[in-house]
């Protein structure tokens, strides 16, 4: 049979499975199908496994057990995992045990994990299928995923354009119906603004709420990995599939660690009559630099959720306006100390120099790529001796009063609502001369990071170009721990049963 992966989600997905619609490996070689058409253009796959097909046939062996012992006893019969036989991408960051994972760098081309990373064990005990591991930027560091390697990724949209960054494959992998679901990670907007560009949902979940064991670090105090999928009722399903407190990872938490249940939204959503309240923080979308189609689409959202019974109110966030700086400070700290470990000795891409010194060198210098070495060098420098409290303490300082900022805002509001980009994507190489410019496209997805907060990326408009349309993406943030409140709200906007 013919299966329609435009309008096919995970539910749909494990009802056809269970009723024998079709199988995993009917399914795991349609989505191959279509990677086989569309990847050469798009450059979202830097690696299809060739056991793709066998991982969906042990997932089918899973499924048609699970049915034998549902008809055999009916009174405690289980189904099978709402994830088990679903094709998944993977981005080249997380580790999956035997495959090769370089972070779309040349310092780790052959390098193959020896281990799984937490959430990679947890898909496999839903028994899902890994299509393959997917282009990102280099080390996750970038916007455009134009720092790749291994070429950029282009926007399935419109192939001159860039797909965002750094999870560009998985975000573009899910709209070109390369895969039901994937993952990535998010450091300052890296999951939410390629999930924008696409026109795909993308969810950063809170601070320690998903396990980054087995996950190169970028950032240590900013990084989180999430899921990219169709639907936000699908991004809900892995997010509760990989979440979780992991012995492995110190800064995991529970879902006691958050008190959700005191919530406005939770008493809200007791009475049908009324729902949540939505901030807007409208002094800050008062720049130059924000594109009139994506703040008329913006405002036409709101509208859809004053039309769907939301109080939608302004808010202040006084010192929200330094977010961009503070992230630019401390992000690059961080990732001068975490590029540490990689020195051409224990692994990855060694080079022979005079010295022990040079052979750092040199293996750096023919394994990184231009924006690694910038970052690590602003980092090295904001932690170095005289500029340690000049640069990295007072930002640190100042991200506590931005997140002082929204705990506040948070006690009159449920969610604030912020473009998650100010533009649409944009021209391969357009910005690539240009840093700052390229950093100002992280401008609103930032705050989710400093503070921990959870943010999700929907789908909310498109702007209309010559060679077609362009997709933009609200953002919508939460207390910590409050996913649920982002779901309610998202599902309720996009008009998901």
């Amino acid at each position: 049979m013919k299966i329609d992966l435009k309008t096919l989600t995970i539910q749909k997905a494990h009802e056809a499975l269970q009723k024998g619609d079709f199988t995993s490996v009917q399914l795991t070689q349609a989505y191959l199908d279509e990677i086989k058409a569309k990847n050469k253009d798009v450059n979202a796959y830097l690696e299809v496994f060739a056991d793709a097909i066998e991982q969906a046939n042990e997932a089918d062996k899973r499924i048609t057990e699970s049915k034998k012992v549902k008809s055999s006893n009916t009174d405690k019969g289980t189904d099978f995992p709402l994830l088990c036989g679903i094709p998944s991408g993977i981005k080249d960051n997380i580790l999956i045990q035997g495959r090769i994972a370089s972070a779309a760098s040349k310092l780790l081309e052959n390098y193959h994990a020896t281990y799984d990373a937490t959430v990679i064990a947890k898909l496999k005990a839903e028994s899902a299928v890994f299509l393959g591991r997917l282009n990102m930027d280099e080390f996750a560091m970038g916007g455009s995923t134009e720092n790749s390697a291994y070429g950029v990724t282009k926007n399935p949209y419109d192939l001159s354009r860039v797909a965002g960054g750094s999870s560009g494959g998985s975000a573009a992998a899910v709209a070109m119906q390369g895969a039901l679901f994937t993952l990535g990670s998010d450091t300052g907007g890296s999951i939410r603004q390629p999930a924008s560009f696409c026109g795909v949902v993308g969810l950063k979940p809170t601070y320690g709420a998903v396990s980054r064991y087995g996950v190169m670090a970028m950032g240590s105090s900013l990084d989180q990995i999430g899921p990219i999928a169709n639907t936000v009722t699908d991004c809900e399903i892995i997010f509760k599939a990989i979440k979780g407190k992991d012995i492995k990872d110190g800064t995991t938490i529970d879902e006691s660690t958050y008190d959700t249940n005191s919530r406005i939204h939770a008493n809200a959503m007791k009475n049908t009559n009324k729902k949540m309240v939505i901030g807007v923080p409208r002094d800050f979308l008062k720049g130059d630099g924000i594109d009139s189609a994506v703040l008329k689409s913006f405002n036409e959202a709101l509208e859809t959720f004053k039309a769907k019974g939301y109080e939608v109110c302004d808010i202040s966030l006084p010192n929200i306006s330094y977010s961009l700086m503070v992230y630019y400070v401390l992000m690059p700290a961080e990732v001068s100390s975490n590029m540490a470990r990689f020195d051409g000795v224990k692994y990855g891409l060694h080079k022979d120099g005079a010295t022990v010194i040079e052979d750092y060198f040199e293996s750096r210098k023919a394994g990184l790529g231009k924006e690694v070495i910038r970052r690590i060098l602003l980092g090295t420098y904001v932690l170095s001796s005289g500029y340690y409290d000049a640069y990295y303490n007072r930002a640190n300082a100042v991200r506590q009063m931005i997140t002082d900022d929204f705990l506040k805002a948070f006690e009159s509001v449920d969610i604030i609502a912020t473009p998650t980009a100010p533009s649409t994507a944009f021209k391969i190489g357009e910005k690539t001369n240009d840093p700052v410019a390229m950093y100002l496209e992280d401008i609103f997805t930032v705050t989710a990071n400093l503070t921990g907060l959870p943010a999700i990326s929907i789908p909310c408009g498109y702007k209309e170009e010559m060679k077609g349309k362009l997709p933009i993406g609200l953002q919508l943030t939460a207390r910590h721990g409050d996913e649920q409140a982002l779901f309610i709200a998202g599902k309720d906007f996009l008009g998901e049963v």
